[in-house]
């Protein structure tokens, strides 16, 4: 999913970073369809990486006169940008769909398949789309080529059949429930000392494609059977000394390796850190004589190989401090941890109450006193009830005599559960027009007034700029909630005006919301362009029932992604002290 942007002020819609990036990427899987030498196609996804991780909304810059100076765009691949930047075409691209029929860059998302297969099956056989390709595999067409076998039609007969059924990443939240459960199983075999999950699962990523998962055994016989035997198994892809691979039906590839006890350290590291991470990694290694893999670091001149089982040990011999799993992204992290600049990021345990939380009296499931006692169970110390105000109509908003009526029972639910406490807050639409659904001196009432847009997610940029502004900019909002309004998986990111937004907030002191539900939103790189721009920013869970509290933790970890130490996240603060910021 496109990762939303700051957008201009003109109302124009420009176009986004992802899509700059999707375009340069298909323009290097053309070129290497086309025969052309690798070394174009690996320039244009170099440039096509960088402008993904852009922290400003690229297309903007290049309209502004002020070009970013992307990493690998040099004059040729510049100016390519700067065309499509400002005009939204770019002819070369164009040129090169002309002759790349579409339905070969289709053939690109089958497992296995890459520009070079696209290009024999093309030239040899014709062929030019998935079915195309699908028929002439059943049709054991293909084993007659250089390079391909009958196994080849099986596998990409199995590689279609997997597009079929899983178009998507798995949500973070969906990929801890399944490798909880897997993990619980899988830790009762005997002779596991360690297993834990890496990869992008263990930096907390918004979304997971293949599960990697490290173990530390004496013998990885019996666990490798273990895996073998879960209920939901597909297929077994393979299984070997080091490392297994299943197929889970109806979802994602689990790679398991196991690993020595006295070498988990490097492993770890390596099957956690992002590859720009782990070549950062190498690299530094290499400068202090030792060549670095998952197995441990080898001594250079006299091929000794020295083991590390535990992290802490890898990036001391790196002359790094330790570098939470949630950073290496090869984002700045490595130079911080050499220069002792590593922020404390914020913990789950130092989050006192949860900002976000929906009751029964609107679209939630569960009562008032239900969902604080829950919350009371996880530790919190208060809530901040949170239901929808009127113009919402599906979640059946508070109108002013149902807000009175809600605030005795909030009343008698405090005198019950003392010390804990609900604090009286509104979800608070922000209209089309960028008016507010309660008036002012009904705002003033509620201890916290948290504000969204549902609604007119199609307008222009600069009117939902100006409908966020309108409720940054009162005095009486509190906190922008999931201002983006993406949900991962399902719908896009709005495109505001977002460093126009972030320094209104940081001079308001109005808190920007990082929503653990399956918005995940704001995400770690907005959030941490906000709190760059000086904006505080909350964690909430935005739950509708008890079982959705434990949400706070994916805003947690999204706060860790943005590099947030608990004093950029407010309800880190006790009631009293959120009250007294919010003032």
């Amino acid at each position: 999913m496109p990762r939303p942007r700051s957008a201009p002020r003109s109302g124009e819609a420009v176009i986004s970073n992802s899509e700059l990036a999707r375009i340069f990427n298909e323009i290097a899987d053309m070129l290497e369809i086309l025969g052309e030498v690798v070394y174009k196609a690996v320039a244009y996804r170099r440039v096509a990486d960088a402008v993904e991780r852009w922290p400003e909304d690229v297309a903007a810059r290049y309209r502004s006169g002020e070009p970013p100076h992307i990493p690998g765009a040099g004059a040729a691949l510049g100016a390519k940008l700067a065309e499509l930047a400002e005009t939204g075409r770019l002819e070369y691209y164009e040129r090169l769909r002309a002759q790349v029929p579409s339905g070969l860059l289709d053939m690109l998302r089958i497992q296995g398949v890459g520009p070079r297969t696209v290009k024999l099956l093309h030239d040899e056989l014709g062929i030019s789309s998935v079915e195309e390709l699908r028929a002439a595999a059943e049709q054991g067409q293909l084993r007659g080529l250089k390079g391909l076998s009958s196994r080849t039609e099986e596998a990409i007969l199995d590689g279609i059949a997997r597009i079929e059924r899983r178009s998507t990443r798995l949500l973070l939240h969906d990929a801890d429930a399944l490798v909880g459960g897997l993990l619980r199983l899988l830790r009762e075999v005997p002779g596991v000392r360690h297993i834990e999950a890496a990869g992008s699962l263990r930096r907390r990523r918004a979304t997971i494609g293949d599960v990697d998962l490290l173990a530390a055994v004496d013998d990885p016989a019996e666990l490798f059977a273990r895996l073998g035997s879960v209920t939901n198994l597909d297929r077994v892809l393979a299984s070997g000394a080091d490392k297994s691979s299943i197929v889970l039906a109806e979802g994602p590839q689990i790679d398991l390796m196991v690993c020595p006890p006295a070498a988990w350290g490097t492993h770890l590291v390596h099957l956690t850190g992002s590859a720009a991470h782990n070549v950062a990694l190498r690299g530094r290694a290499l400068d202090r004589g030792l060549s670095l893999s998952e197995k441990g670091f080898k001594e250079i001149e006299t091929g000794k190989l020295l083991l590390a089982a535990e992290e802490e040990e890898v990036y001391a011999r790196l002359d790094l401090a330790w570098i939470p799993p949630e950073l290496r992204e090869d984002d700045g992290e490595i130079q911080a941890a050499e220069a002792g600049r590593l922020p404390e990021l914020v913990r789950l345990d130092e989050v006192r109450g949860d900002t976000h939380v929906h009751s029964d009296w609107t679209d939630g499931v569960d009562s008032i006193e239900v969902m604080a006692r829950a919350a009371r169970d996880l530790g919190h110390r208060y809530m901040v009830l949170t239901d929808h105000s009127p113009s919402l109509g599906i979640t059946r908003g508070l109108s002013p005599q149902r807000v009175e009526e809600q605030g005795t029972e909030i009343a008698r639910v405090n005198a019950l559960l003392a010390p804990f406490r609900v604090l009286h807050g509104t979800e608070l639409e922000i209209r089309a027009d960028a008016s507010l659904d309660y008036p002012d001196e009904l705002l003033a009432r509620f201890d916290v007034v948290i504000a969204s847009i549902h609604t007119g997610r199609g307008q222009p940029s600069e009117q939902l700029t100006r409908r966020a502004m309108a409720a940054v900019e009162n005095p009486h909002v509190d906190v922008l909630a999931h201002p983006t309004g993406r949900i991962v998986n399902r719908r896009d990111a709005l495109g505001l005006d977002w460093p126009r937004v972030f320094e209104a907030a940081a001079r308001t002191h109005t808190l920007l919301e990082m929503n653990g539900s399956p918005r995940l939103d704001l995400d770690e790189h907005l959030a941490r362009a906000a709190a760059q721009a000086g904006a505080r920013l909350v964690v909430a869970s935005d739950a509708h029932r008890t079982e959705e509290l434990p949400q706070l933790a994916y805003g947690v970890s999204m706060a860790r992604r943005a590099w947030l130490t608990a004093d950029q996240v407010a309800n880190t603060r006790d009631a009293d002290g959120l009250l007294e910021l919010v003032r």
